[in-house]
């Protein structure tokens, strides 16, 4: 098996079309990896940072929190920027998300494993209408770097 290049708690840049990075942060890896979960941040920058221009950064002031595959780390189109020395997992905690079917107008409030981003616990009813959930989506790494760019 190879070895991921990051791991809980790593911070990595994402390029973005036009130009400069966002950052985000590992919060949950998969057994083996594959599937991260991922807190990412509206601040953009011009090169990469060092780790410790991000890691100030707390779960609070991300703007989106996804389900990622890993292939962007995996092949090093996102950098690995370095890992945050005094992690803390219970700080950065696994959302709920919401599936939604359109013709049905039906919802649910779909439960991850707090340990794997890739298991889905539950799933609860809940109004179409909610807000303030992330869609439960497991993003690529080229949509993420799209989302981020319009952020």
């Amino acid at each position: 098996m190879k070895k991921l290049p990051y791991r809980e708690g790593s911070w990595f840049a994402v390029p973005l079309r036009e130009r400069g990075y966002a950052i985000g942060v590992i919060a949950r890896v998969a057994p083996g990896g594959r599937i991260i979960l991922a807190y990412l941040f509206g601040s953009k920058f011009a090169t990469i940072p060092a780790v410790e221009d991000v890691a100030r950064f707390r779960s609070e002031d991300a703007i989106r929190c996804l389900r990622i595959g890993d292939l962007g780390l995996m092949n090093g189109r996102w950098v690995v920027i370095g890992d945050s020395m005094n992690w803390e997992r219970r700080a950065w905690p696994m959302p709920a998300f919401v599936r939604r079917d359109d013709l049905s107008r039906s919802a649910w409030r779909s439960i991850y494993s707090d340990s794997d981003p890739s298991r889905l616990e539950g799933e609860e009813s809940v109004p179409y209408e909610i807000s303030g959930l992330e869609r439960d989506v497991l993003y690529g790494y080229g949509a993420v770097e799209l989302i981020m760019e319009h952020m």
